[in-house]
């Protein structure tokens, strides 16, 4: 077997000493490669007598080394060689760079935020790694309530408070964080990334984007709601959209509604994408609960207000008649370069 593994080695050798670089890789998988040469050899040392394993193995551990040596020598005198060889020409036209672009959910984003801007909101942000109490107490959704089957959470692993931290699985919790740090009146937006533990499909993500929208001050109505959101629905979607608000059920606002948009690639009519129904949901919002108020120290007596949250990724998918949410967080330039 050394006998072998030395003249594969003296062999290998001689063609380095006189490849050219177009063929080193070539060698290299040839002798060292997964499936070459050297590997091969060193496979069947387990078929040798046990006496003559230990000797055999370090002969071709040697060898390995010798040859790679070797190798990284040689590609660097071919290296130095076509450095010496070439020239440079200054006179020569550069490749032009290619210039990145805005992802088409920052891009949306930023026209989100531009959007309520007008309408005094300013923007904040929260945690993506959040507190329980925050995420789920402080928006009326106590330890044992069924609602938080609503939310299917990835809990983090603590030793000091197990169960305690988490990732956020909507931007709700900013409506605690700004409460309990900002006297009303209130206006503000929160958007972000937040995590459900979800099965991934053409509608659905494991990590996604949100909205939040929150407004506390005196005589804060439905109607305040209502007009806010049909203002954001015609500025992003066309003067001709109408909204729809239907009664719905969220812990933390009372009353909750959805809303819904005339669909926009029927104009109404009824398609495949609403359901033939002429509406498409929107988002969820209501007034926000007293007991939230109440728990942030407002008084709920003199205070009201209006909360609603809509999925960012949803509204680039209507936008751009995207049919796959999956298709937003590939990384496929192919897909990207389409909203350069």
């Amino acid at each position: 077997m050394i006998d072998r593994i030395e003249e594969m080695a003296k062999r290998a050798l001689a063609e380095l000493a006189v490849i050219q670089a177009e063929n080193l890789e070539g060698w290299r998988l040839k002798y060292l490669g997964r499936n070459g040469e050297l590997n091969g050899l060193m496979r069947s040392i387990g078929k040798l007598p046990t006496e003559d394993r230990p000797s055999a193995g370090q002969a071709a551990n040697l060898m390995r080394s010798q040859l790679e040596t070797t190798f990284e020598l040689r590609c660097a005198e071919l290296t130095d060689k076509q450095d010496q060889e070439s020239s440079l020409d200054v006179t020569m036209s550069g490749h032009t760079a290619m210039l990145g672009s805005l992802h088409p959910v920052t891009a949306t984003l930023r026209e989100v935020r531009t959007i309520f801007s007008r309408l005094g909101f300013r923007s904040v942000v929260s945690p993506e790694v959040e507190w329980d109490e925050y995420n789920f107490e402080k928006l009326n959704i106590p330890q044992d309530h069924p609602a938080r089957d609503m939310w299917d959470t990835f809990f983090l692993n603590s030793d000091d408070v197990p169960g305690s931290m988490l990732l956020r699985t909507h931007t709700s919790p900013a409506q605690a964080r700004v409460m309990e740090q900002v006297d009303p009146p209130i206006r503000v937006i929160a958007a972000g990334r937040c995590f459900r533990y979800e099965d991934v499909d053409a509608s659905h993500e494991s990590m996604f984007h949100q909205v939040e929208g929150l407004v506390v001050d005196e005589n804060i109505t439905m109607a305040d709601l209502r007009g806010t959101l049909q203002y954001f629905v015609r500025s992003m979607f066309g003067a001709d959209r109408e909204v729809r608000i239907r009664g719905s059920f969220f812990p933390f606002t009372e009353p909750s509604c959805e809303v819904d948009m005339t669909c926009l690639f029927c104009n109404s009519e009824g398609c495949r994408v609403c359901g033939r129904t002429g509406w498409i949901e929107m988002l969820g919002a209501g007034m926000v609960h007293p007991v939230v108020l109440e728990m942030a120290g407002y008084d709920s007596r003199r205070y009201s207000g209006f909360a609603f949250g809509m999925g960012l990724d949803r509204i680039v998918m209507l936008r751009h008649g995207i049919d796959d949410i999956r298709h937003l967080f590939r990384n496929d330039l192919r897909f990207l370069q389409q909203f350069v």
